[in-house]
């Protein structure tokens, strides 16, 4: 019942995106994922690691299968594609297996069989859909948020120091190795979800059922939530803002200065700015910080080579954040502070909600709206007073970090009770030797 109600709030969602992203003439999530069953898909990367997070309920020969008519699939678009001087891409194959295995669950399979199935197929689709809906909705915020707020946060960030700025100076320092390394780092976000993912659903074709908690659950409600706080604080970021743009948007001519990343902008007079309508206002608050925080803490119990590429992909994606000018250094602390809000209110869900899950919830609610209030109506002081309001920011974010921390340690199955005093020794009854 909970996974019905589930799939129909979802549908429900998905079509509401789809009607408002017609009203300004651009192709829904349900659109764009229809398209790509023939059509040259956009990510094939994406599309086969969906199909890998939908085999965890497949045997090990069903998965060789599944793989090989994919590739055999890929193959055949390919030559076509080639054929007709058409673009080469990859994927549709891992597109029509997760397909596939929908209509043999519905007409092969019954009971829980069909039931563990259709989990598994709804698992990858959402993974897709998930990514579709995300590309909507930033579409969706360049029609309706004309005014951008990019000044508050560039005079919030003098608090920090700066960090876009500087980071952009070391990554262009680089060369082309540091930056190519850091690009695909941030483009492949959700190919490192699906990795930790598979590994927490790896018991998952054995014991015929999901764990209570993965992080794939935590990846799509943030990539559901956070675009809703981009319509509140529309923001752009530096390298649009105060450079000379990117992927072919913003530039010089919407630019309030071409600043980035060679000088940090002066602290003027704030008011919105207005910006084109095709780049996206998707930095507050920054959901790659947000996503890659989730597969930093759902990697902690991995193995160490887990744990090791968990670590790698959230330091490498806070520095292409920042180096690439995408984001604000107050983006990040925000990032990191939802994500931590949302998984806590993910696993209260499921353990049941007591008061060490509620406060922690809300106090990380209370933390969230309070950066946002701080950024929007305050930044001309934190910019004025960074020794004060710096260390004030981190201190949040930290004590967030550490509410988590200690609150989750203790709702681990094998966390130590409480220590009891020993009880007094009591005299012994009874006549003593003489």
């Amino acid at each position: 019942m909970l996974w019905a109600v589930a799939g129909v709030v979802t549908l429900g969602f998905f079509i509401t995106l789809e009607i408002a992203a017609r009203h300004y003439g651009l192709p829904g999530p349900m659109t764009s994922q229809v398209q790509e069953v023939i059509f040259a898909p956009k990510s094939g990367f994406l599309l086969y690691a969906s199909m890998a997070l939908m085999m965890v309920v497949l045997t090990w020969r069903q998965r060789f299968i599944a793989a090989g008519v994919a590739i055999g699939i890929d193959v055949i678009f390919l030559l076509v594609r080639w054929a007709v001087d058409a673009k080469l891409s990859f994927g549709n194959g891992a597109l029509w297996v997760i397909l596939g295995y929908a209509v043999i669950a519905v007409t092969r399979r019954t009971g829980q069989e069909r039931a563990l199935l259709l989990k598994g197929v709804g698992l990858g689709l959402l993974l897709v859909a998930g990514r579709k809906t995300g590309d909507t909705w930033l579409l969706i915020t360049s029609k309706a948020r004309p005014a951008v707020l990019d000044p508050y946060l560039a005079a919030a960030d003098h608090a920090l120091g700066n960090p876009s700025w500087l980071a952009g100076r070391i990554v262009r320092a680089t060369g082309p190795i540091g930056t190519h390394l850091l690009d695909s780092v941030y483009a492949q976000l959700a190919v490192a979800a699906v990795v930790v993912s598979m590994y927490q659903l790896r018991k998952v074709a054995v014991e015929r059922r999901f764990p209570r908690h993965h992080l794939v659950r935590s990846f799509l409600v943030i990539g559901l939530l956070g675009p809703a706080i981009y319509m509140i604080f529309p923001v752009v970021g530096p390298v649009f803002a105060y450079g000379t743009g990117a992927f072919g948007t913003g530039g010089e001519h919407w630019a309030i200065a071409n600043l980035w990343p060679d000088t940090p902008p002066p602290i003027n007079a704030l008011h919105p700015v207005t910006y084109d309508d095709i780049t996206p206002r998707n930095c507050m608050p920054s959901l790659h910080t947000a996503w890659a925080t989730a597969i930093f803490i759902h990697s902690r119990k991995g193995p160490r080579i887990l744990r090791f590429a968990g670590t790698f992909w959230l330091i490498a994606t806070l520095s292409a954040t920042l180096g690439f000018g995408y984001h604000y250094g107050v983006d990040l602390i925000a990032g990191v502070v939802f994500a931590l809000t949302v998984e806590a209110a993910l696993r209260s869900l499921d353990r049941g909600w007591d008061r060490s899950g509620i406060q922690l919830v809300a106090y990380g609610t209370v933390v969230f709206a309070a950066l946002l209030v701080s950024y929007r109506y305050l930044p001309r002081e934190m910019a004025e007073h960074p020794w004060a309001f710096g260390p004030l920011l981190i201190l949040a974010m930290a004590s967030v970090v550490y509410g988590y921390v200690r609150t989750t340690k203790l709702w681990e199955p094998n966390a130590a009770p409480a220590r009891q005093p020993e009880p007094e020794p009591q005299p012994e009854l009874g006549l003593s030797r003489p």
